[in-house]
C-alpha cells in the first residue's frame, strides 16, 4: 500500500488504530474483569481506555491472544526470554499489524515486537513506542541487546515516556530518534470529593505491584505505632514484612469493591518509592487523588511533571523519618492536606491529566505522523 492511499483512507474514513498490548490483555477478557469487578483499580471498560480514540475519528481494534497449549505457550515464552521481547505474540497478530495506519504499544516489549516484525515488510504503518522501564534497565542490558534494540528502535517513529526524566535520558540513548511525552492518566471521571477525616488512629493506605515500591521504607516508618494502622494492597509485598507489626496489614486487594472501600476508610495514602525515571506509582497516586485522599509520594521518577508541593506532599527517597513525620503531619494538619486534595483534583482539568488527555495525546501524535513524511 503506498504512502498517498494510505493517507487518503486515514482521511476520509477514519485512522485505523491497532492497538498492540501483552498476551493477556485481550478486551474482551478485560471487560469482562471490569463488569465482574475484578479488575482492581480505577479502569476503563477497554484496556487502559484506548477503545475512547473511537470518539476522537479513529478506528480502533486490539490484539488478541491465540490460544496455545503447553509447548506453544513455552516456545513463545522462551522466546520473549532470549529476545527480550515477545515476538510470537506479534507475529500471531501480524495481519492485522500491517493492516493498520498506525500501531500504538503500551510497553517496550509490545513496540520492539512489532518493529522487529516490520523489519523487512514493504509497507510500515506508523509505530507509536511507548517506552516504561527500558531506560531504567538501560545500563544492565547486555551489548548485543543493546545492539538489536537500537536497531530496532531506529524503526519506530516516534517513542514516547511517561516522565521527564525518561524523556531526557531517551534522547541522550537515541539521540536521533523522536521522543515525547505523554502524561499517563486513568479514568478522572466521577472523583470523590474529599472530606474532612480526623479519626484516630490514622488510617493509612498504600497500593501497588511495582517493582520499585518501597515497602521496607514505609513498613519501618510506621511499624509500633499505635497511632497508625498502615494496609498495605499488594500482589508483590510480602506478607513477612508486618508479621512483627499489629498495626501494618499486607494483602492483594480481591475486587474493586474491597479497594474503594479501603480508599473510604482511609485518611491518607502513601506511595513509597524506590528511584527510577518513569514515573512509578502515578496510577496509585492518581487513583488516591480521585478517591479524595491526600498523598505523599516519594520525591522520585519525575512525578513532578504531575503534580507538584500545593497538590501533593513529597518525601525523600528512603528516609524513614521524613516519611513518618509527614504521616504524622497530616493527620494534626489535615485542613491544609485537605486544600492539596481540591487543587490535586482541579488538575485533572486544568493539566489535562486523565485517560482522556493520554489517548487524546496518542490521537494527535497519529494524526501528526500520518501528515509528516519520513
Amino acid at each position: 500500500m503506498d504512502g498517498s492511499k494510505l493517507n487518503n483512507r486515514a482521511k476520509d474514513g477514519g485512522l485505523n488504530v491497532f492497538v498492540h498490548l501483552a498476551f493477556d490483555k485481550d478486551p474482551e477478557v478485560w471487560r469482562r474483569a471490569w463488569a465482574d469487578g475484578n479488575l482492581v483499580g480505577r479502569n476503563d471498560e477497554t484496556p487502559y481506555g484506548y477503545k475512547r480514540a473511537s470518539e476522537m475519528g479513529c478506528n480502533v481494534s486490539f490484539s488478541q491472544s491465540r490460544g496455545e497449549g503447553f509447548i506453544k505457550k513455552v516456545l513463545r515464552l522462551g522466546v520473549r526470554f532470549i529476545l527480550g521481547f515477545d515476538l510470537i505474540h506479534a507475529i500471531n497478530n501480524s495481519q492485522e499489524i500491517r493492516d493498520a495506519d498506525v500501531v500504538w504499544t503500551h510497553t517496550e516489549s509490545q513496540f520492539l515486537a512489532v518493529s522487529a516484525l516490520l523489519i523487512r515488510a514493504p509497507y510500515r504503518p506508523k509505530i507509536i513506542g511507548q517506552v516504561v522501564w527500558l531506560i531504567d534497565q538501560w545500563p544492565n542490558i547486555s551489548v548485543v541487546h543493546k545492539y538489536l534494540y537500537r536497531a530496532l528502535i531506529a524503526k519506530v517513529d516516534v517513542i514516547t515516556t511517561h516522565s521527564q526524566l525518561n524523556l531526557d535520558v531517551a534522547k541522550s540513548i537515541f539521540p536521533k530518534q523522536r521522543v515525547e511525552l505523554v502524561r499517563f492518566g486513568i479514568p478522572a471521571e466521577n472523583p470523590t470529593p474529599p472530606t474532612m477525616r480526623n479519626a484516630e488512629p490514622t488510617s493509612v493506605i498504600s497500593v501497588g505491584n511495582d517493582r520499585h515500591r518501597d515497602w521496607p521504607t514505609l513498613i519501618e516508618a510506621v511499624g509500633g505505632n499505635k497511632g497508625i494502622l498502615l494496609e498495605i494492597f499488594s500482589g508483590t509485598a510480602s506478607r513477612r514484612r508486618s508479621r512483627k507489626w499489629d498495626n501494618i496489614t499486607i494483602k492483594p486487594a480481591q475486587s474493586n469493591d474491597e479497594l474503594v472501600a479501603a480508599y473510604g476508610r482511609a485518611m491518607l495514602a502513601v506511595v513509597p518509592l524506590r528511584s527510577n525515571l518513569h514515573a512509578s506509582g502515578i496510577t496509585a497516586i492518581q487513583e488516591a487523588i480521585l478517591a479524595g485522599l491526600p498523598v505523599i509520594a516519594t520525591d522520585t521518577g519525575g512525578l513532578r511533571s504531575y503534580f507538584t508541593d500545593d497538590e501533593i506532599t513529597y518525601v525523600p527517597e528512603g528516609n524513614v523519618v521524613a516519611l513518618s513525620a509527614a504521616i504524622i503531619s497530616v493527620s494534626e494538619n489535615y485542613q491544609h492536606h485537605f486544600e492539596k486534595v481540591l487543587r490535586a483534583q482541579s488538575r485533572f482539568n486544568l493539566r489535562d491529566l486523565g485517560a482522556e488527555s493520554y489517548i487524546r495525546s496518542h490521537v494527535v501524535l497519529s494524526n501528526d505522523l500520518m501528515c509528516s513524511k519520513k
